[in-house]
C-alpha cells in the first residue's frame, strides 16, 4: 500500500522560499511519474511539477524558472524547491504518484496515489 506525506508547509513571505518534502512509503513498481500539485480556495487543482523515474521534469509555466523539483531514490523522497515566492503561490501542496513515467506532466492529475496536503500560505 503506497502512502505520501507532505511536510514543510507554513507561512512565508513574498520574495522568500520553500522546500516541501514528501515522504513515499511502500514499493512502486517499475517506471513511476510522480509530482507535486496545489489547490487553493475556490480554485481546481494545478500540476505545479512532476519528474518520473528517468528523472525527466516538466514545470508548470506559473513556477518556470523559480522552482526545481527532485527526488532521492535511497530515501524515497521527493522535494519541491519554490523561490520567489509570490502571494498567488499559497494553496494546499499535495504529492501525487502512480506506476506509469510515459507523458509525465503536471496537466495530468489522475494518479492514483495521494498525500493528504501541506498548507503553504504566502503574504
Amino acid at each position: 500500500h503506497v502512502q505520501l506525506v507532505e511536510s514543510g508547509g507554513g507561512s512565508m513571505q513574498t520574495g522568500g522560499s520553500l522546500r516541501l518534502t514528501c515522504r513515499v512509503t511502500g514499493y512502486v513498481y517499475g517506471g513511476y511519474c510522480i509530482g507535486w500539485f496545489r489547490q487553493a480556495p475556490g480554485k481546481e487543482r494545478e500540476g505545479v511539477a512532476t519528474i518520473n523515474s528517468d528523472a525527466i521534469s516538466v514545470y508548470a509555466d506559473s513556477v518556470k524558472g523559480r522552482s526545481s523539483i527532485s527526488k532521492e531514490n535511497a530515501e524515497d523522497t521527493l522535494y519541491l524547491q519554490m523561490n520567489s515566492l509570490k502571494v498567488e503561490d499559497s494553496a494546499m501542496y499535495y504529492c501525487a504518484v502512480d506506476i506509469w513515467k510515459f507523458g509525465c506532466t503536471p496537466n495530468r492529475t489522475e494518479f492514483g496515489y495521494w498525500g493528504q496536503g501541506t498548507q503553504v500560505t504566502v503574504s
